[in-house]
């Protein structure tokens, strides 16, 4: 069995909540999908939380929930899976792109505004950003929040990957400084539920929104109806076009157990990433995530960088041979605009984001997760040592 880049971690307490789970009455749109978003709201601070059934679902609901529509301007990174620009795609909105600052490899605020000044300067205004604190590493979330109240638009923090992390020592940052949060809970990330994922947000206009956008569009509020006299107990409206994005109680019980661990876990992909920033930092070429000062990082991710081109190293051969040995590495991410689709539809060139190219080049995911073992990651450290130095 290779060692991947990251895998889920399973216990029997978990697997004791799901067995619970499946004996209940409802298996959907039961106790257990209300327990996990309470315990959501508790832990993330938010004050609504809707849990959906995967991180890309949770994105594009996030956007209708935002109005967000055909010909809205819409800026992401480049640094990111496609889910977080393709829910931009799918609400019709118009992707641009800001490049990574070379600190934290997440949208570089300065950039940022030097994007939004020039569309001004043709007419085009910005509705909406969503910005991905990525591998664990949240963004310069005050910064972010200080452009959107000056150029008023409205803000997704792409929060799959962070989990854990804290800003300014908050673990409740992503509902403060962001209009609305997406989470994964894809078995790789840093808790489970199998598929899953869910939307927090401090505004209830959002939420609202949001609650009806996950179940079809569909309206059960008789205050809401549009025809308000003589309605039946039965009777439900559609006013806002949706498809069904709801969890079960099933993926919500493995949630519930997993989230309770989750302080355990970052804790333990902490100490993994310790000591690779111990072994690995003083090597040449070689580059580990840098330390921010006021954040802590979550390590969904542990991205390692080397120089290749200056250690003369193909990097496809470099794969190959840790996946010969064992390991099956990873590349996060391909860059948007190397897409084809994007490629073709918006002519994005390349050099327009040196330092998202020069990462994309440099980057690859090593094993970084819970029940990842110390001999293991030892053998990692040996295998890429010898590789890189002989």
């Amino acid at each position: 069995m290779k060692i991947n880049y990251s895998r889920q971690n399973i216990d029997k307490n978990d697997i004791k909540l799901v067995i619970k789970s499946l004996n209940s009455d409802l298996i959907t749109q039961g106790d257990f999908v209300k327990k996990f978003e309470k315990d959501l709201k508790n832990y993330f601070n938010a004050k609504y939380a809707f849990a959906v059934s995967n991180g890309t679902a949770a994105l594009y609901i996030g956007c209708k929930s935002l109005g967000w529509s055909k010909n809205d301007i819409i800026i992401t990174t480049p640094n990111t899976f496609i889910a977080s620009a393709n829910a931009i795609e799918s609400v019709g909105g118009i992707t641009e792109l800001v490049d990574i600052n070379e600190l934290d490899n997440c949208i570089d605020p300065n950039k940022l505004e030097n994007k939004i000044i020039n569309l001004r300067k043709k007419n085009k205004l910005v509705r909406g950003l969503i910005a991905v604190d990525y591998a664990g590493q949240p963004c310069d979330w005050e910064s972010i929040r200080y452009l959107a109240n000056k150029y008023e638009f409205q803000v997704i923090n792409d929060n799959c990957h962070s989990m854990g992390a804290k800003y300014n020592s908050s673990l409740g940052y992503a509902s403060k400084y962001a209009d609305l949060v997406c989470q994964s809970y894809h078995p790789v990330k840093n808790i489970t539920t199998g598929e899953g994922g869910s939307i927090l947000t401090n505004k209830k206009d959002i939420s609202d929104k949001v609650n009806i956008l996950r179940s079809h569009g569909i309206e059960r509020n008789r205050s809401n109806f549009r025809k308000k006299k003589n309605v039946p107990n039965w009777y439900y409206e559609v006013q806002d076009l949706s498809l069904n994005f709801r969890i079960s109680d099933i993926n919500c019980a493995l949630g519930i157990s997993q989230l309770k661990k989750l302080n355990k876990f970052v804790k333990i992909r902490k100490k993994i990433a310790s000591i690779y920033d111990d072994t690995l930092r003083n090597i040449d070429y070689i580059h580990t995530p840098k330390k921010i000062s006021n954040t802590s990082h979550a390590y969904h991710l542990y991205p390692l960088r080397i120089n290749f081109k200056k250690l003369k190293l193909n990097k496809i051969k470099f794969f190959n041979y840790f996946f010969k040995s064992g390991f099956k590495l990873q590349v996060h991410y391909i860059p948007i605009y190397k897409h084809p689709y994007y490629k073709d539809k918006y002519k994005f060139k390349e050099n327009d984001f040196p330092n998202t190219n020069k990462f994309y080049d440099d980057v690859f995911s090593i094993p970084n997760y819970v029940g990842l073992k110390k001999k293991e990651q030892l053998k990692f450290i040996r295998l890429l040592k010898k590789y890189v130095q002989k």
